[in-house]
């Protein structure tokens, strides 16, 4: 299951913003980046809503995996992953968060991504 639409970051302004000027965390299989909102690159109809949670993206290169199938697994697994850790957070309301895996994330075992996903949570101050 995809993350809630309220959840979803969306356009390539917004990728280009995190990647130029968002805090950068790094660990052996992914790197996060995390920035503060700028209202005024999303959609019309979604500055009308107050902030709700805090908005994730998911980039996983065909570096990672050729086959499209992997790639939509490990998405899947990190979507479910990243909703289930950040989607009722009201303290983090504002918070865009990108998430990049590399290519070390096609060989290991999704606990793996899972862990290393919550340790960087942790150290951006977004985890439990």
């Amino acid at each position: 299951m995809a993350l809630p639409a309220s959840m979803r970051l969306r356009g390539y302004r917004c990728f280009n913003r995190l990647h130029r000027s968002g805090r950068r965390y790094q660990g052996c299989l992914m790197v996060l980046r995390v920035i503060s909102e700028d209202v005024s690159m999303l959609r019309q109809e979604l500055r009308r809503h107050p902030k709700r949670c805090c908005r994730c993206a998911l980039v996983i290169s065909s570096k990672v995996s050729k086959r499209a199938v992997r790639r939509n697994r490990l998405r899947r697994l990190l979507h479910q992953h990243l909703r289930q850790q950040l989607e009722h957070r009201v303290d983090l309301a504002g918070r865009w968060v990108l998430v990049s895996l590399r290519p070390e994330a096609s060989q290991a075992d999704p606990s793996q991504l899972l862990e290393e996903c919550d340790s960087l949570l942790r150290f951006a101050g977004l985890g439990r």
